[in-house]
């Protein structure tokens, strides 16, 4: 029988800020219920709002956290190590750029900026643990994403090596959130090296196909690589364990498609836009993940280039609430059935 999906949900790291509402939990969760969102996706490395060390070791910190949510009348839905899950893996060429996402004393010091992610994906589990949670977000991070493009011609067995030494890297972390219970969604997304559903498999085959290795459903990724975004839900629909909604639009003219010519985000080809703004098809999605059973959250991912923050967030909640799909207890045709009768079976095939 197909599930409600639950919703609607916010992530609140587009929003997070130093300005109230914006700046602390309470105030935030609270603008958030306001607007009609019943759950909230919590960005771990923003201390304005949570504190994962302390969540990871003490479980009256997070009772505390979970019963500010409540009286701001929302839930939370996951932790987000989005952040940190990047710096499990980074490749040389992307160093300086990532140092941003990890403290001050680990900057130019790849090693040291590794283990700490480590240390903060493991942080997440227990912290996700002690919320009662059973599903976070992340991204796998990425070694090969430089090569993307075959030319200049890739050497025989590099990519298979980068997603060796990545299942190398991640297998430790996911036992981690086996013992917690906790799945891991990973966001499929560009710049990591799972991008796609042939590098989902790759990755899951380098984790030895473990169980907690699964998926972010976003398909404003898909659309800007022109996947059948759809499709995806059928191959992986038993791997999806999260879902973040947000909308996307892909304009290709004579000068720029897919790659969309190294331009800002106002003029590329490819754009993520609020909810509704974009071509996705949302029916389309939220009726193959409730068929499947998808019965966890919708949760907005805010990411716009053209509309205000808090416009989205305002038009998000009573968009995603008209696609949730209550699902009905019974056949609309039940109308027309009779009881079941053996003989009347047999007598209607003619035996």
């Amino acid at each position: 029988m197909p599930t409600t999906i639950k919703g609607p949900a916010i992530f609140l790291a587009q929003f997070a800020g130093d300005a109230a509402p914006f700046n602390s939990l309470p105030a935030i969760t609270k603008w958030a219920a306001e607007l009609g969102y019943k759950g909230v996706q919590i960005p771990t490395w923003d201390g304005r709002l949570f504190d994962l060390k302390k969540a990871a070791t003490s479980k009256a910190y997070c009772d505390e956290v979970q019963g500010i949510c409540a009286d701001a009348g929302v839930e939370i839905t996951e932790l987000s190590t989005h952040l940190q899950g990047q710096l499990v893996a980074v490749h040389p060429a992307y160093d300086a750029q990532f140092d941003g996402f990890a403290p001050a004393e680990v900057h130019n010091n790849p090693k040291a900026r590794q283990e700490w992610a480590v240390d903060q994906m493991k942080l997440g589990a227990k912290a996700s643990q002690n919320l009662g949670l059973t599903a976070s977000v992340s991204f796998t991070g990425a070694l090969a994403f430089p090569y993307l493009y075959p030319w200049p011609q890739r050497p025989a067995g590099l990519i298979e090596e980068a997603f060796a030494e990545l299942g190398r890297r991640w297998k430790p972390i996911l036992d981690a959130y086996d013992d917690a219970g906790v799945d891991v969604g990973y966001e499929i997304h560009p710049g990591e090296d799972v991008f796609d559903g042939a590098t989902f498999e790759m990755f899951l085959d380098a984790v030895g196909d473990h169980k907690r290795c699964n998926i972010n459903y976003d398909p404003s990724h898909f659309l800007l690589q022109q996947m059948d975004y759809l499709a995806f839900i059928d191959i992986y629909h038993e791997r999806i364990k999260a879902f973040h909604v947000k909308d996307a639009e892909f304009n290709p003219d004579g000068r720029q498609g897919v790659y969309s010519g190294y331009q800002g985000w106002v003029q590329r080809a490819g754009r993520f836009r609020s909810l509704g703004d974009g071509q996705v098809d949302f029916s389309g999605i939220f009726s193959k993940l409730t068929a499947y059973n998808y019965d966890s959250w919708a949760v907005l991912e805010w990411e716009c280039c053209l509309k205000h923050p808090e416009d989205g967030a305002a038009e998000g909640a009573p968009f995603i609430q008209n696609h949730i799909i209550r699902v009905t207890e019974k056949a609309f045709d039940d109308f027309a059935g009779g009881t079941t009768d053996v003989k009347v079976l047999r007598k209607m095939m003619g035996i």
